[in-house]
């Protein structure tokens, strides 16, 4: 048998013990100032449990209950518990054409919800979360606290927002750096698509490293007017008013790579479909065997016996002759 916290014990028993000596060898503060056999007609009925037994009972008390503190346990063989579901990388496109407004309330706020519907959705799964613009970053590491990811991903708001042109390629090496030791590599996009070059460079990494891309996209075909941090649209060089379209080209590389690619619509029918294809591909994958430390806890059996001594002790206090 060993102790978890084995430092409660040692820190309180000292204590204890001092105490105890000194309850045990002091005189009664009221023999000192009482005559013994007036002391003894002010004192308890003789069919009283004697005072030295009860006091055994309450010193017992306290030591079990530092005993219960410190947690005896006896420990077992490590376990090793496969843990359920699998790794996956998300990142949420943050350029200047998520302001757009074709969707509700816009495209960034709705590619968000899109997300945390995602998220739901695959409850056991280790899922890491990154944004990406001109330059991605990572905004959460794998995790499977979910809601600890809705939170991260609540917090992007429209100051996030790049103006840059999105550069899919550095999107790619980052996420192939994060996916580099996990199996498979599976990496979802939650975008508006982006221009076909930088598209075509992200097919490239998909390719060479093995990574299945899945996508959901958001906004329209007939797209709307690209606005800046002020709601105003945005106008080209000759004047025009600069319109940002859904590029679905970006699905048929989710397609190549072995993945596959919804239209992000109202309600949650989409993301649903998504989650069920990646479940049935991956039903049987397993995570890793994690190993657990084993042990059988005993602390509930001094805490019962001090509870069961303080009741007696406190039962036999004597009550006095009227």
């Amino acid at each position: 048998m060993s102790f978890v916290n084995p430092q409660f014990f040692w820190v309180l028993v000292v204590p204890f013990v001092i105490f105890t000596l000194l309850i045990s060898t002091n005189r009664d503060r009221l023999s000192r100032i009482f005559d013994a056999k007036v002391l003894d007609r002010l004192s308890a009925t003789n069919d009283s449990m004697p005072k030295v037994v009860r006091n055994i009972f309450m010193f017992l008390a306290i030591l079990l209950m530092i005993v219960a503190m410190a947690r005896p346990v006896i420990e077992k063989e490590d376990k090793l518990v496969e843990v359920e579901g699998i790794t996956m990388l998300t990142a949420l496109d943050i350029s200047g054409s998520m302001r757009s407004k074709d969707v509700y309330p816009n495209r960034l706020k709705f590619a968000k919800k899109k997300m945390e519907q995602f998220f739901d959705n695959m409850p056991s799964d280790m899922i890491g979360v990154m944004a990406f613009a001109y330059s991605p970053f990572v905004l959460a590491p794998f995790s499977s606290d979910k809601e600890t990811l809705k939170m991260m991903v609540g917090g992007i708001d429209d100051s996030y927002i790049n103006m840059g042109s999105t550069d899919f390629s550095a999107l790619g090496e980052l996420a192939n750096s994060m996916l580099e030791e996990k199996k498979p590599k599976i990496l979802i996009l939650f975008t508006d698509g982006g221009d076909d070059n930088a598209i075509k460079g992200l097919a490239e990494i998909l390719k060479d490293n093995s990574i299945e891309l899945y996508v959901v996209l958001v906004g329209t075909e007939q797209g709307a007017p690209v606005l800046d941090k002020d709601g105003k649209q945005i106008t080209l060089k000759d004047g025009t008013v600069a319109i940002s379209q859904r590029n679905d080209s970006i699905g048929d590389v989710a397609k190549d790579s072995g993945g596959a690619f919804v239209i992000a619509s109202n309600g949650k029918d989409d993301i649903e479909r998504l989650s069920s294809l990646i479940k049935s591909k991956y039903k049987d994958k397993k995570q890793g065997a994690v190993k657990i430390n084993d042990r059988a806890e005993y602390f509930y059996y001094p805490l019962g016996l001090s509870l069961l001594f303080l009741l007696i002790g406190f039962s036999s206090i004597p009550r006095r002759e009227v």
